[in-house]
């Protein structure tokens, strides 16, 4: 049979974005992405601002939880939403702020269709195009530490949002823990489940927009909460 080509693959593709007051900028986030990938879903976790309105105006399919329940249960209902749809075959999560890029992604949905892998995790560290902050640095680098201990996956990043998966898999996840413990739960589940795993050298974007709302900041103290408590 045939490899499907690019844009058939684009199609059978679903974007996962978890969102909460990106107002400002999840229409330019969407409507980017939908150049090549026409399907995503949005799931807007409670925000308070017009971040519903701006992302239908994008095109996204929304669904909206009534109050904040974290970023972990946004992309559970946004997975169970996507796989609403049998023409689904590939699953991506995908952030909000403008953070990732749509070409990283088509790439790992490609290698999910060329191997025998049942996802593929993206990872900041497999080249020298990201660059995060210092402390950032240290705390992702820490969660690795802690993930190949605790689950004994070997990741080079294994708290990078971007991600792509089979049908199946997506299938089989279940995220229950709604906040940012989920990534850590995520990795949990590749050893449990014995998924075929891969990474993906992507250029994480740290824009002014993400740096002038503490955000780099704010999750790596987030990150560093969940590894000392969890």
């Amino acid at each position: 049979m045939a490899a499907a080509s690019t844009p058939d693959l684009a199609r059978a593709t679903w974007l996962v974005v978890p969102l909460y007051n990106e107002a400002q900028v999840i229409r330019s986030v969407v409507e980017q992405a939908r150049e090549t990938f026409p399907n995503i879903v949005c799931v807007d976790d409670g925000s308070s601002d017009a971040s519903v309105t701006e992302a239908r105006a994008g095109g996204a399919h929304v669904v909206v939880h009534a109050i904040n329940l974290g970023q972990g249960a946004a992309l559970q209902t946004g997975i169970r939403y996507a796989l609403q749809d049998p023409g689904a075959r590939y699953f991506v999560t995908f952030d909000a702020d403008g953070q990732h890029r749509t070409e990283d992604a088509l790439r790992m949905v490609e290698r999910l269709a060329s191997e025998d892998l049942d996802i593929v995790i993206g990872s900041r560290f497999l080249d020298g195009r990201t660059k995060p902050g210092l402390l950032k640095r240290i705390v992702l680098k820490a969660a690795v530490i802690f993930q190949r201990i605790t689950s004994g996956v070997k990741l080079t990043d294994a708290h990078n949002g971007l991600r792509a998966m089979t049908r199946e898999t997506a299938s089989r996840i279940r995220i229950t823990q709604n906040r940012m413990a989920h990534a850590s739960e995520l990795v949990d589940q590749i050893a449990s489940l014995e998924l075929r795993f891969a990474e993906e050298p992507v250029h994480v974007i740290y824009t002014e927009y993400s740096r002038s709302k503490g955000q780099s900041l704010w999750n790596s103290v987030n990150i560093l909460s969940e590894l000392l408590f969890k």
